[in-house]
């Protein structure tokens, strides 16, 4: 795996110093965009194992390692916090998918997987619920360079929408865990608006991503209904391990087992980390392979992602989280 990481790693170097230069922007846009430009070359297949490894269990690690900078109280009363909007925002990604996936007369599994996709933690979340719904490749395929597409066009649009709009970092970092889909586009996201709203996002992000279990249970017990089958899926698939990491880590620095420095080391070495992950997504996004897909998807993921966008600010602001 050398290669990739250290590949990823040496475009993450460079993000992270243009980042420092132009902190608007942040270090992990930086990344994704090198990331994409340097996806152009063809590079030799010894570096895509290292790469899939950065862009996943690197971003596990680094959600890990930011706990370590955190507050376990400040995490529950966040997570309770959310739990309001989150009721709308899952609303509005499954009632969206279902009336526009309709009308774009996409396949039942494809709606069902781009809506759980935006609804809950992107990719992961569409990964879980496959095999659960028996969806095929081509239903995977679509969902995932879809939610994909939009994971990238949120770490741009919503730092700038959010200045745009004045908000507050804890406004824009609810508005972020809330309305992204995938936890790197939500930890890049709030920590390109600011450190305050990173790391409320990233807490609100955890939380959300819970909410793939009892979706899983009731997509399966739905699909085994329909079906009049008993679907097997296992839980511990499913189940999202490293948000206990997370939490473990948050533990040992609000009952100060390690020292506040060390704690503030062991996140920053996380921030890198994301940044990494990022960079790893650019290096595997392939603009081409996106559009070759069809329009038809990509509509129904921006339906899902403007209803939950909208949703997310209409509930807080009602809340005047702003």
């Amino acid at each position: 795996m050398a290669p990739g990481v250290c590949l990823a790693g040496a475009i993450a170097i460079l993000a992270w110093f243009l980042g420092r230069l132009a902190p608007l922007i942040g270090g992990p846009v930086f990344g994704i965009v090198l990331g994409m430009i340097i996806a152009f070359w063809k590079r030799p297949s010894n570096f895509e194992k290292g790469i899939t490894f950065t862009s996943k269990t690197i971003l596990k690690a680094s959600i890990i390692l930011l706990g370590f900078e955190m507050n376990l109280f400040n995490i529950f009363e966040v997570g309770g916090q959310s739990l309001y909007i989150m009721v709308f925002t899952l609303s509005a990604a499954f009632i969206t998918a279902g009336i526009v996936g309709h009308y774009l007369k996409l396949a039942g599994n494809t709606s069902i997987l781009i809506g759980v996709g935006t609804a809950i933690c992107g990719g992961s979340a569409i990964a879980a619920t496959a095999p659960v719904i028996s969806a095929t490749d081509k239903d995977v395929a679509y969902s995932i360079s879809t939610i994909f597409l939009f994971n990238i066009a949120a770490v741009f649009v919503f730092p700038f929408a959010g200045h745009l709009l004045g908000m507050s970092d804890i406004g824009f970092g609810m508005w972020a865990g809330t309305a992204i889909n995938d936890t790197s586009s939500v930890v890049a996201a709030g920590y390109s608006y600011s450190h305050e709203a990173g790391n409320f996002a990233t807490i609100v992000k955890l939380t959300r991503t819970l909410m793939i279990v009892p979706i899983t249970l009731a997509l399966a017990i739905f699909t085994a209904r329909k079906n009049g089958s008993n679907n097997s899926f296992s839980f511990l698939k499913i189940f999202p391990w490293f948000v206990l990491g997370f939490l473990a880590a948050s533990v040992i620095s609000t009952t100060g087992f390690i020292a506040p420095s060390i704690g503030k080391m062991l996140a920053q070495i996380g921030k890198f980390f994301i940044i990494m992950a990022m960079t790893a997504i650019g290096l595997n996004t392939h603009l081409n392979d996106l559009i070759s897909n069809g329009i038809n998807p990509i509509l129904l993921g921006l339906s899902c992602w403007i209803a939950v966008a909208l949703i997310s600010l209409i509930a807080q602001y009602n809340l005047m989280l702003w």
